[in-house]
C-alpha cells in the first residue's frame, strides 16, 4: 500500500504554506511511548496535559512533548525534564530553556504573555534562560499519529544524533504527516518537509549563520498557511536568506485568495498575491485516511511596492 508521503511526493505537492502555526512553541520532554494525542496519551499526567492544552489555548503557544531520539521503552518518567520555549515572529524571537523537576510547574507560566512574546514568566516561574546551544532540529516520530513520521522521522533523527547535532530531539506533532520525515527549527520557527540528513544538516550550519534555507520549507510558523506562502516567495524572488528580515505586515481578503504585503526591515515591501487551490488529483492526506484534495497555496503574483 502507498503511503501518505509517498504518494504526496509522487505528485509534487508543493510544501510551501504547510507549517503548524504558532508564534510560541513551548516543548517538554517526556521519554517513553507516545500516544495520538500524546498530552493526554503519554506518561505525561492526562490531567495536566489537559490543563496546558486548556491554558494554551487561544494564545498563540503551541504545546509538544519531545525526547532524545532512540528506542523508547516504556520507562519511567525522568527526575529532570528538559523545557524550551521559542517565540518565533522575526521582529522579536528568542529561544529559552530550563530544566524542571515537576512539569506541573508549566502551569504558573503566562501563557498569553508568552504567545506575545513576552519572556520574563518562562524565565521566573522555571528559572530559565537564553538557549546558547546549538540549534533545535525537531523531528516528528509520533508512529501513533502516521506510520509515515515513524517510517520515516526516526532514522532521521537518529541519525542526526548520531552525526553530533546535538540539537536533535523527537516532537510528537508537526502536522503535515504526507510531508514526512516533518521538522520544526529552531529559533526562528520555520518547519521542513521531505529532506534527508545532509540536507538537515545544511538547514542547521546555516540557522547558525543567521540564515535560513529556502529548500524543503514549509514556512515560518508565525504566520498563518498565506502569510507563509508569501514570505517564502519574497525570498526566493529577491535572493534573501537572512533570518529576521521579513515580515508579513498585512493580509487581505479570504480564501480562496489573498493579498498580503511583505515587508523588509530595510524599508522595501512587496505585494503578494496567493491563491488557494484543491490539490488535484485526490490523494490520502494521512496513511490509511480517505482519498482527498487538501489545500494548496499557490503564489501567483509578486510585485515589488514603490515608495514604502
Amino acid at each position: 500500500m502507498t503511503t501518505c508521503a509517498t504518494a504526496s511526493r509522487d505528485l509534487g505537492e508543493p510544501v510551501a504554506g504547510t507549517a503548524a502555526t504558532a508564534t510560541t512553541w513551548l516543548l517538554l520532554e517526556q521519554p517513553g511511548p507516545w500516544g495520538a494525542k500524546a498530552l493526554t496519551s503519554s506518561h505525561l499526567d492526562p490531567a495536566l496535559g489537559a490543563a496546558l492544552e486548556a491554558a494554551a489555548k487561544d494564545t498563540g503557544v503551541r504545546i509538544a512533548l519531545i525526547r532524545r531520539p532512540g528506542r523508547h521503552a516504556d520507562s519511567h518518567s525522568p527526575v529532570e525534564r528538559q523545557v524550551y520555549a521559542a517565540h518565533v515572529r522575526p521582529d522579536g524571537a528568542w529561544l529559552h530553556s530550563a530544566v524542571v523537576t515537576d512539569p506541573a510547574q508549566l502551569l504558573a507560566l503566562d501563557f498569553a504573555a508568552l504567545g506575545r512574546g513576552e519572556v520574563a514568566s518562562f524565565d521566573t516561574e522555571l528559572a530559565g534562560g537564553e538557549h546558547t546551544g546549538a540549534p533545535l532540529a525537531l523531528v516528528c516520530t509520533n508512529g501513533k499519529r502516521d506510520r509515515c513520521c515513524a517510517l520515516l522521522g526516526r532514522p532521521l533523527a537518529a541519525e542526526l544524533a548520531s552525526g553530533g547535532a546535538s540539537g536533535a530531539w523527537e516532537i510528537t506533532h508537526l502536522g503535515g504527516h504526507r510531508f514526512s520525515p516533518t521538522l520544526l527549527v529552531l529559533p526562528y520557527g520555520y518547519a521542513y518537509g521531505r529532506l534527508d540528513a545532509a540536507a538537515v544538516k545544511e538547514v542547521l550550519r546555516s540557522v547558525r549563520e543567521g540564515r535560513i534555507v529556502t529548500e524543503g520549507c514549509r514556512g515560518n510558523s508565525a504566520w498563518d498557511r498565506p502569510g507563509q506562502a508569501a514570505e517564502l516567495a519574497v525570498r526566493k524572488a529577491v535572493g534573501e536568506c537572512r533570518a529576521g528580515a521579513l515580515s508579513v505586515v498585512r493580509s487581505e481578503g479570504a480564501a480562496p485568495q489573498w493579498q498580503l504585503t511583505v515587508a523588509h526591515r530595510d524599508g522595501r515591501a512587496w505585494s503578494v498575491t496567493v491563491v488557494q487551490k484543491a490539490a488535484e488529483p485526490p490523494r490520502p492526506e494521512s496513511c490509511g485516511g480517505a482519498l482527498g484534495s487538501p489545500a494548496r497555496m499557490d503564489v501567483v503574483a509578486v510585485r515589488e511596492l514603490a515608495g514604502v
